[in-house]
């Protein structure tokens, strides 16, 4: 019994280790962060087969598969752009719904 609690005691602290070694490492993986002027930013319109990526606050996300940004449009917006104000000031949800989304870079001058 003894031997028991000891094994499940210790699997739970390799897990338990493991997890918070895990928190530590970039979400994105080993991949460089971009770096974007807003001119290149519009590449990124999520038409024709290309990523839809939008700035706020000089963070860039990664709007693709985010299903209410299909095509790289949302509610009259359009990816590959700067929409800081346009979140910040009249969505409804703010930034509140960009928790989760990828993050792909930043925007540079």
């Amino acid at each position: 019994m003894k031997k028991k609690v000891l094994l499940i005691f210790m699997a739970a602290l390799l897990l338990w280790t493991g997890m918070a070694c895990a928190s530590d490492e970039d979400p994105q993986g080993d991949l460089p962060q971009l770096e974007l002027t807003l001119e290149e930013l519009a590449a990124y319109d999520g038409k024709d087969g290309n990523p839809a990526y939008i700035a706020v606050d000089g963070v860039i996300y990664d709007v693709t598969d985010v299903s209410f940004w299909r095509g790289g449009e949302h509610n009259g917006f359009s990816a590959g752009q700067d929409l800081t104000d346009a979140i910040k000031n009249q969505s409804p949800h703010g930034v509140a719904r960009l928790r989760g989304v990828p993050v792909v870079g930043e925007l540079v001058e």
